[in-house]
């Protein structure tokens, strides 16, 4: 039997330390959450347990990936350390609830928080650009979301300018690679017009990133007015209630980023169709009318011209009447002295020499007598 080793007390703590950092220097540990509590607004304590063993657990309040509550099912990296004074306990590098029960406590949990925040509100959101010529898109180069988004995006309205950003959408590095990217994009001199964010459907888990703190508020907080898309129907990520719009799919998101070009080329030339159609009407509504019109002028102006003849001839027969040709036609004769009408018998003296003009000539008199 080998002799034992002899050592102090604190030599025996750095020793088994160096063995855990050497056998273990990260551990991922899934349990059941007991005993949260913080100090200061800076540390976090708490234990993970099973139905045989718990285990203590301290870290910062900011590796807490949002409100958290005693029974949930929590899955941490951290590493193992013996204290001098305190005893075993793990140092938390990481940690997210576990389980699709757990994340859906921790989301639900999370929401109520920011919706007392306000960052949901309907007030605050945006419209988006239609159709936008600058996309800033975060996803997945090597999924199926990118894929289907710029296909149908392609399809419906070509010739956009797209940046995007390679991220992994799901697992630890997920929301510190999102948040990175939004950050990127808001920080741009000229960002994009509008910020896409999509991912294919999965599991809570899978989709676990999108209604992260981290990732929420980073897209509520967005000076680039953003849209969302997961695809999946059942449950909305937080990250889609912050955003300014929403997508069903990726490829929903691509619909309602842009019109159908071909469709919109389809409408227009229907469009037109109808306006030629509607001018030849109007055409002919207004040829009629003006028909119309230019009959009821010549009727005017017959009616004008027949009054007018009825005038002439009344103003003919006037004047017909008191013309002296007419009279003198009656039997009469106009007498004059000196070629001057005479009008009174004290004008005539006896042996004054007339003129008598008839109707068809003129005769020489001598006044026998005034009477």
């Amino acid at each position: 039997m080998a002799e034992p080793v002899s050592v102090s007390v604190s030599e025996l703590v750095g020793l088994l330390n160096q063995t855990l950092d050497y056998a273990y220097p990260s551990i991922e540990v899934t349990g059941e959450l007991a005993n949260l509590r913080t100090s200061r607004d800076r540390w976090v304590y708490f234990d993970l347990k099973d139905d045989t063993a718990c285990v203590k657990f301290f870290g910062t309040v900011f590796m807490l990936p949002g409100p958290l509550e005693d029974g949930m099912l929590l899955r941490v990296t951290a590493t193992p350390r013996l204290h001098n004074l305190y005893g075993f306990s793990m140092n938390v590098q990481s940690m997210t609830p576990a389980g699709e029960g757990s994340l859906k406590k921790a989301a639900h949990l999370l929401q109520a928080q920011l919706t007392k925040e306000g960052l949901f509100a309907p007030e605050r959101k945006r419209p988006l650009p239609y159709p936008p010529q600058r996309i800033g898109l975060i996803t997945s180069m090597q999924s199926a979301a990118y894929a289907d988004f710029t296909k149908v995006l392609a399809a419906r309205w070509g010739g956009l300018s797209i940046e995007v950003i390679d991220v992994q959408v799901q697992g630890e590095p997920a929301p510190r690679q999102i948040t990175a990217a939004v950050d990127y994009f808001n920080s741009q001199a000229e960002p994009p017009e509008v910020l896409i964010l999509i991912r294919g459907g999965g599991s809570a888990e899978d989709l676990a990133a999108f209604s992260t703190e981290q990732v929420t508020r980073a897209v509520a907080a967005s000076r680039v007015p953003t849209l969302v898309a997961i695809g999946h129907e059942v449950d909305v990520s937080l990250a889609e209630l912050a955003a300014d719009m929403r997508a069903s799919t990726p490829s929903n998101a691509a619909e309602l980023l842009v019109p159908d070009r071909a469709a919109s080329l389809a409408a227009l030339h229907t469009a037109r169709r109808h306006a030629a159609q509607l001018l030849r009407q109007l055409t002919k509504l207004k040829q009629r009318e003006l028909g119309q019109i230019s009959q009821g002028m010549q009727e005017a102006v017959e009616r004008i011209m027949e009054s007018a003849q009825k005038q002439l001839e009344l103003q003919a027969r006037l004047l017909a009447a008191v013309n002296p040709s007419t009279v003198l036609a009656r039997g009469y004769a106009i007498v004059r002295s000196n070629g001057r009408a005479v009008t009174s018998v004290q004008k005539l003296a006896s042996g004054q020499l007339l003129e008598l003009q008839l109707q068809d000539g003129t005769a020489s008199v001598t006044v026998k007598e005034v009477q």
